[in-house]
């Protein structure tokens, strides 16, 4: 690493080898070289027989990953044109084959070709991540369904529900984006053969107007880059529609990791449930104490970055003016690999904090017991009227102690003695001890929610994941920092 100069932290710090391969130099141009013999050879193929030989598809074959990079650069610097330069590299490597590389081509040929490649393989991975997250948390779900904790709305406690049940709210979401991920995969199309703004009138002339044949080429080089369909119709270059779609769906991704980040600081704050924490962690430099959510955080920040992309990508397509304009060029450079990088991260920490979250029931019931009297108001009316007493006398009993017993909290730090207050009344026709054996541990209290969360995992996320079967357990979850 050169220590003088910046480095990206995307890739020094948080991604995965896999990821920063397929966005690689090395990878994107061998990468052209690719569409290049796959364009040699589709046109010997339909007939350009006299023109491409097989020693020249054998040559470019044999050169096709051993780049001479440093050709190409100092060509580049002299011309100031990146796919040129490669051109000429690539020759002077294939000195036979020189005449016919990128015949009939324009640069946007291997430049749309290769970038839908490498996308059509990161979303192999970000699926592949995905899969494995919705798998962790579905685990988790099963585990917990059956433990009530306090439910919050406008982070005020509300009403109970159960660990594993919040847990599929996060599944949910990332079902959601699986959704539009294996929409999107559909999108991926080759931008095939299309040449210079689209007409593929150059091609045209190699094949001296024989329409079919065009047409056959744009198919047959397509296929051969691993793609089962090619876009109809393009401009210069493939709709950068499609990179604004690719960028909403990272994004989305990006969002929901957002949300289950930011409970689970939420959550540690509360000493509930927290992420793994290190044997040697440090949480603080000042106080040694601090357990810091620092993945959530991570998860946090990078998520910020990646759901503010999509406004460039939108910004990128909607100023493509006619066939195509040169300033979607420099921005692409940076979004296109910083958008998959970010969610490579994510999905990343997503997975090592769902590999092993760490639940403490205890602290959940303490927290679940201060507010449960209040919740129970309701079961202790009924009761009480079941035993002949008016309701809406006993609604005036409850309400008053329920008041002072919530500012007692408040005001003196005690715990909710609501149930000793009622049980000391002589109006409420139960003892103390039969209104906690009344209010229970809370888990009367959570309606549905341990069926719900068996009937999702069950109907919906076990079909979706046997779907994904061979993805399941393909990936450690440790992290590198």
């Amino acid at each position: 690493m050169n220590r003088d100069i910046y480095q990206e932290p995307l890739v020094s710090r948080y991604t995965s080898p896999e990821m920063q391969w397929l966005f690689s130099e090395r990878n994107k141009f061998q990468t052209w070289r690719r569409c290049w013999v796959a364009l040699a050879e589709a046109e010997r193929e339909l007939g350009l027989t006299d023109i491409i030989t097989e020693r020249m598809i054998d040559e470019l074959k044999a050169h096709q990953d051993d780049i001479n990079f440093d050709v190409a650069q100092a060509k580049e610097k002299e011309i100031r044109h990146d796919v040129m330069a490669h051109v000429y590299a690539y020759g002077q490597q294939c000195p036979t084959a020189e005449p016919i590389i990128h015949l009939g081509a324009t640069s946007q040929f291997v430049g749309c070709n290769a970038d839908l490649i490498m996308q059509r393989d990161a979303l192999k991975l970000v699926k592949k991540a995905l899969v494995n997250v919705i798998a962790n948390l579905a685990a988790f779900s099963r585990k917990y369904k059956d433990m009530a904790t306090l439910g919050y709305t406008h982070y005020q406690p509300a009403q109970p529900t159960t660990v594993g049940k919040r847990n599929t709210l996060y599944i949910q979401d990332l079902i959601m984006d699986l959704d539009y991920l294996e929409h999107l995969e559909l999108q991926v199309k080759a931008r095939g053969a299309k040449g210079t703004v689209g007409t593929q009138a150059t091609f045209l002339e190699l094949y001296k107007g024989e329409h079919d044949k065009v047409r056959k080429l744009d198919e047959l080089v397509a296929a051969k880059l691993g793609f089962t369909d090619v876009f109809d119709v393009t401009g210069q270059t493939y709709t950068r529609k499609l990179d604004m779609k690719t960028a909403e769906t990272l994004a989305g991704i990006g969002a929901s990791a957002h949300k289950f980040a930011v409970d689970m600081r939420l959550l540690s704050n509360l000493k509930v449930q927290e992420e793994p924490f290190a044997k040697n962690q440090v949480g603080s430099s000042a106080m040694a104490y601090k357990r810091n959510p620092m993945r959530s955080e991570r998860m946090t920040g990078l998520a910020r970055k990646l759901m503010g992309l999509p406004a460039d990508f939108a910004a990128t397509y909607s100023n493509q003016w006619f066939e195509r304009t040169l300033d979607d060029s420099a921005i692409r450079r940076m979004d296109v690999p910083q958008a998959f990088l970010l969610t490579d991260a994510i999905l990343k920490l997503y997975l090592n904090i769902t590999s092993d979250m760490v639940v403490y029931p205890k602290q959940i019931q303490r927290h679940l017991q201060q507010e449960l009297p209040f919740m129970a108001t309701e079961k202790i009316l009924m009761a009480c009227v079941e035993c002949g007493r008016s309701r809406q006398e006993m609604h005036e009993v409850v309400k008053v102690h329920s008041v002072a017993a919530g500012l007692a909290v408040k005001n003196d730090g005690v715990e909710n003695d609501l149930l000793t207050r009622l049980g000391e009344d002589a109006r409420i026709p139960f003892s103390t001890a039969e209104l906690n054996a009344m209010v229970g541990d809370g888990s009367e209290f959570v309606g549905r929610a341990p069926q719900q969360t068996e009937a999702y995992l069950a109907e919906v996320v076990d079909e979706r994941l046997r779907r994904y079967g061979d993805l399941v357990g393909s990936m450690d979850s440790a992290l590198s920092v």
